[in-house]
Formats: structure tokens, sequence, C-alpha cells
């Protein structure tokens, strides 16, 4: 929990409320109604609306409400690019710290400040709002329970202290996100604070309130089939960021069931009886070489996530110098020329 401080005074920032939306006309309206024009500590606040190819009336509730920025991506490509697109629209509009929601409204907008301010106080450059999950009448005990074993998981993986994990309700500082990147397309709760805690950021939860459920999540179609995806972002997420303790670990593993199968055959072997036991020393030998092999790719592995870093820190500097003006954008890339049809 970051230590309380003072607010400091406006000094010319600029604070971007995201929400990415799939066909959300019945919902965007009252969450759009509840966001604040003035927060603390900022000269200015706009909100974003991100469609992801919705069909319904969702653009339309947005720009009816007065939303400052739609940004439309065509066709439906899920939460992860959804937010990711919001992110990169957020930085190109200047602002200093994004706050990302959900458009069902199932978090209190009022708690936008407590969001912000640890990110104003220099104390954090990503801000999770933790929802009271045990007070939440609508989370039945199993999915409470599997919010708490999740986010207990992702802390380990991501070495951070958050403590609700999966919220959706968060604060990002602009060095955050651009040294933030979403590789996944199911949810960037999970990788995003991975990705921040590997990556040394400061990372802090607030406690924050949620309003009363007005949809069943979409996110989560069953709980076995969340669970499942969930735990493979995680796993995708660590070998990404740790790849040399995740292969090596893997392989120590394999190399060590190998060597006690050699091991158990050497012992039968020394008492007379290891012509019975020949397909010990078959799979003692597989699984030594497949631990040998699973090491050196986590060591290729390793080199690769370097140049990754370093390709991460320029394309956040390039990102930088674009959207404030230094640098030219990023060309499009080049659309192959369609050949000329030959006249019949």
């Amino acid at each position: 929990m970051p230590s309380a401080c003072k607010t400091p005074p406006p000094s010319g920032k600029k604070l971007i409320v995201q929400i990415p939306c799939f066909n959300e006309a019945d919902t965007l309206g009252l969450t759009l109604a509840a966001l604040p024009r003035r927060v603390q500590g900022f000269d200015s606040v706009e909100w974003m609306v991100v469609d992801d190819g919705s069909t319904d009336a969702t653009v339309e509730v947005a720009r009816a409400a007065g939303v400052d920025h739609v940004v439309r991506l065509g066709r439906n490509q899920g939460l992860a690019r959804a937010f990711a697109a919001g992110l990169e629209a957020a930085l190109r509009a200047g602002a200093d710290v994004i706050v990302n929601t959900d458009a069902d409204n199932q978090y209190c907008a009022d708690d936008i400040p407590k969001l912000t301010a640890p990110i104003l106080c220099g104390e954090a450059d990503l801000v999770i709002g933790a929802r009271p999950i045990f007070d939440t009448p609508h989370f039945s005990p199993t999915k409470k329970a599997l919010q708490m074993l999740g986010s207990m998981v992702v802390r380990m993986a991501s070495r951070t202290t958050v403590v609700d994990a999966p919220s959706g309700f968060r604060a990002l500082s602009r060095e955050a996100a651009l040294r933030l990147h979403v590789h996944g397309d199911y949810t960037y709760t999970l990788e995003t604070i991975i990705a921040a805690g590997r990556k040394n950021m400061a990372v802090a939860s607030v406690p924050i309130r949620t309003n009363a459920d007005l949809r069943p999540s979409r996110l989560v179609r069953s709980l076995p089939n969340y669970v499942l995806r969930s735990a493979g972002t995680i796993i995708r997420s660590f070998a990404t960021y740790k790849p040399l303790r995740f292969f090596v670990g893997i392989g120590t593993l394999l190399f060590a069931a190998g060597f006690t199968l050699g091991l158990r055959y050497t012992y039968f072997a020394w008492i007379g009886e290891g012509a019975g036991h020949l397909q010990s020393v078959i799979l003692c030998a597989l699984l030594m070489g497949m631990g040998m092999l699973t090491g050196l790719i986590g060591i290729l592995a390793d080199l690769i996530s370097v140049n990754r870093r370093l390709l991460e820190k320029l394309l956040a500097r390039q990102d930088d110098m674009v959207a404030t003006g230094a640098a030219p954008a990023r060309p499009a890339p080049r659309q192959p020329a369609k050949r000329p049809t030959r006249a019949a």
C-alpha cells in the first residue's frame, strides 16, 4: 500500500480515461455519466472509447455523451488488443496518466483519484484497483476462491503485492504505458502486471468500490475456461520475461528424473538384476537428453529476450518522440501493388 502523500497541484498534466467496448450500448451511457471531468492533480480530463468492432450503437452513445476520442478497430480483436490500442491512442493524444475502466459500470468512477494519486506522488508506475472480493454479492464462493488464488499466483510470478490481479480498473503512468506491451489476445490484466513486475516498475494496489452488477461477464464464459486461459497467460508471460529460469527449471526436472532412473538401473545392475531393466536405461537417456536440450533452449530464449528488451526500449523512445511531435509517425506498411489485368 503506498504511503499517504499530498497530491501536487495541477501542472499541465492530462488524464485520459479509456474504456474498451464491444457492443456496450446498453451500459456505456451509465458508465460515461459517472466519469469525472475534473480530477485533482490534472489540468484536463478526457474520455476515450475504444470500439472493438461493435455492431450496436456503442459509438453513437459515446459521441452523444461527449466522448473526446473514439478509437475504432474495425473488427472485433478481443479485450487485450482493444486495451493496447487505447494505450497507444492515449499516448498520441498526450496523456500523462491513463486510467482504464470497464464499460459495464462495474467500478466506482469516484475512486479514480485514488488510482492516480500514487502516480502523481511518484510512488507507482502502475496502480491496480482492488475490489472488495469477499463483499461482492454476485461473486460465487468458487469465483472468490479462484480470484484470490489467481492473484496469489500472479504475485509470485510478478514479484509484486497486487491484491486483485484480474481487476481492470487501473492507472498507468506515461512511462509505464510506453514500456508495457500486450502479447496475448485474451486479457491484459494478468500479463501487464507480470510484465511490470519483471521490468522493475513500481506496482501498487489501492482499495476501490464497485457498483451493482448490470450483466454477466463476457470474459468469463465458464470458470474452467477462464482458469485454463488465465493459467496459459501466466505461464506464457513468465516464459516471455524470465525464459532462462522457466526453461532451465523444466530442463532440470527432466534431467533429474532421468538421472534418478539411471541410479535405479545402476542399483539393479550392481545386484545382478540389470538385464530386466533395460527400459530404464532408454528412458533415462531420453529424459536426460531432453533436459539438456530444454536448458539450451532456455539459454537461446534468454539471448532473444535481451534483443526484445532492447527493441522495446527503442520503440518506447520512438513512440514518445512521435507523441510529443519530436519525430514523424512510423510509416504504415506498404501494400503490394496490384498487377494490371489484361484486356480480353
